[in-house]
């Protein structure tokens, strides 16, 4: 288990606010990694919490707010272990979207992440492996 996998457990349960009023432990994500024009928690932030938590841990990271971007960062590997990036697709497979969390497990059919804007909140989800784009290694 790496660094920036302990700093993602230590955020467990940080959700987005309803309304108009927005965390600022949601917005701290974007902030501490040099998006300070972000200002609501309702923008996308998978990417923004996987940045910050690898900020924290002095790994590299990607920078950027889109989930695919971490396809660069890191080595690929077939086989992944806790705490290794998982990127998955959304929509379809070649849409610029996408989803970044930390690998926890894996099932026959599912992959399980720990991430940030997982139902708004960083927490573990399921998601199919039919998704999967990459496992990368930090």
């Amino acid at each position: 288990m790496n660094k920036a996998f302990e700093f993602a457990l230590s955020q467990f349960g940080i959700s987005e606010t309803s309304g108009l009023v927005h965390n600022p432990e949601v917005l701290k994500y974007f902030k501490e990694i040099g998006h300070k024009w972000v200002e609501t928690d309702e923008t996308a932030w998978c990417s923004a919490f996987v940045n910050w938590c690898c900020k924290k841990a002095k790994l590299p990271y990607s920078g950027a707010l889109n989930a695919r971007s971490w396809l660069k960062i890191g080595r690929r590997v077939k086989e992944p272990k806790i705490g290794d990036i998982v990127v998955l697709w959304r929509e379809k497979r070649n849409s610029w979207k996408g989803h970044v969390g930390f690998f926890v497990r894996e099932t026959e059919n599912h992959i399980y992440i720990l991430g940030g804007n997982q139902s708004n909140m960083v927490r573990v989800t399921q998601y199919p492996k039919n998704r999967l784009l990459q496992y990368r290694r930090l």
